[in-house]
């Protein structure tokens, strides 16, 4: 009944979030356009110096590291979103009202994974037009977006509990940037890690984003023949993907409905 309530609530509280969408668009225009923008400069910039070795085509090879680093990046909206409504003493009146006590936070997650889903569409009819194509079957590109849908609603969780804990969205977009860009450069989203520094390897074949996206190539048939990295984690991609996703969820939903138990006007 408790997780019924939840679900009921939490749709309510992420419906509340897409009309404010829908009210101030300027949020899902950058949402958008940053992404596009990535698209654009690796594959017209970068994209005639850059081989990802074997016949791969780098435009192939790119795009799954760009939804990758793109839904990463995406989560920040979460926490953005979070700290903005205890700032405004918003979340003050739904802990004063007769709801679950995760609803705000299933809401905001919730809300969230909707719009990735609306980036992730508008990234994939970019990279169609740049020349990105789906080699695969249907059962296997509907698992690569399910897949990175899931991971990105696992990293929303992250960033929901850096929400309730700085003091303001400002300092959310600051800190995650400062945090998520290394993190999804130090991987093998733009480039294979075969010629990094061996302690930059280490870290970026066991980096989950690396998994990610190769995970991503794998499932569009996007590897182009790049020549394989024998790393556990990238060599099963997939599976462990999904152990992070279940990591994050399992140690960060219960974190966050802590905190937010304990937040109050900042």
């Amino acid at each position: 009944m408790t997780a019924t309530k939840a679900l009921v609530d939490g749709a309510i509280v992420a419906k509340r979030n897409l009309i404010k969408i829908k009210r101030v668009p300027d949020l899902l225009v950058f949402s958008t356009m940053s992404p596009i923008m990535f698209i654009l400069l690796f594959a017209y910039v970068f994209g005639s110096a850059i081989s990802p070795g074997g016949h791969a085509n780098y435009r192939e090879f790119l795009i799954p590291g760009i939804f990758a680093q793109t839904v990463i990046f995406g989560s920040t909206i979460t926490g953005a979103g979070m700290a903005d409504d205890i700032q405004k003493g918003i979340i003050d009146r739904f802990r004063s009202l007769p709801m679950s006590r995760s609803a705000v936070l299933v809401g905001r997650t919730t809300s969230d994974l909707l719009n990735n889903v609306l980036v992730v569409v508008i990234m994939s009819v970019t990279g169609l037009i740049i020349g990105w194509r789906i080699r695969t079957g249907f059962v296997d590109a509907a698992v690569g977006f399910l897949l990175l849908l899931a991971f990105a609603y696992a990293m929303s969780w992250v960033m929901a509990l850096v929400g309730l804990i700085v003091p303001s969205p400002e300092v959310v977009n600051n800190a995650s940037f400062m945090l998520i860009f290394p993190f999804t450069f130090i991987a093998n989203t733009f480039v294979p890690t075969n010629n990094f520094p061996a302690v930059l390897k280490a870290i970026a074949n066991w980096n989950p984003v690396s998994s990610v996206t190769q995970a991503e190539r794998e499932l569009f048939g996007n590897t182009g023949g790049v020549p394989p990295i024998h790393t556990w984690p990238l060599e099963h991609a997939k599976v462990y993907t999904l152990l992070w996703c279940i990591f994050l969820v399992a140690v960060f939903v219960p974190l966050s409905v802590r905190q937010y138990r304990r937040a109050a006007s900042r």
